[in-house]
C-alpha cells in the first residue's frame, strides 16, 4: 500500500466516496468547468455543454449549490437575472481536479500516439 493511504480511516473514505459521487454524476464536471470558463447565466451554461437538458442542467445546478460548490445569486431586476458562479469550495475543486485533467490527457495523448503508431507500422 502506497505511503499515507494507511491512514485513511472508515469515515474519511465515505467522505471521499460521497465527494466523487457528487462531482462525477453526469453533467456535473461539464457544468463546472463552463462556470469556472466564465458562463454565468443559465442559457451560458446550457449553451457551453452540449446535449445537456434545461431540466438536466437545472437539477445538477441545484445539488452543486447545495453542496456550496457554485452559488446561484439572483439579481432584483425586471426581469430578475439569475448568475452562477464559483464559491471558494467550489474553486479549490477545481484546482483540485486540475492533476486528473493532466492524468486523463497523458493517458488519452498516450493511446492516440499508440494508434498512430500502430497505423503507421
Amino acid at each position: 500500500m502506497p505511503k499515507g493511504w494507511q491512514h485513511i480511516d472508515d469515515d474519511q473514505c465515505r467522505l471521499f466516496q460521497a465527494s466523487v459521487e457528487l462531482i462525477g454524476r453526469r453533467w456535473s464536471s461539464a457544468i463546472l468547468l463552463a462556470v469556472a470558463q466564465g458562463a454565468r447565466r443559465f442559457s451560458e451554461i446550457h449553451g457551453s455543454v452540449p446535449g445537456l437538458s434545461d431540466r438536466m442542467l437545472a437539477q445538477r445546478l441545484r445539488e452543486l449549490s447545495a453542496a456550496e460548490i457554485i452559488t446561484r445569486d439572483v439579481v432584483p431586476s425586471t426581469p430578475v437575472q439569475v448568475t452562477y458562479r464559483l464559491t471558494a469550495r467550489g474553486r479549490e475543486l477545481m484546482a483540485a481536479l486540475q492533476p486528473l485533467v493532466r492524468w486523463g490527457l497523458r493517458w488519452q495523448g498516450e493511446d492516440e500516439e499508440a494508434e498512430a503508431e500502430r497505423d503507421a507500422g
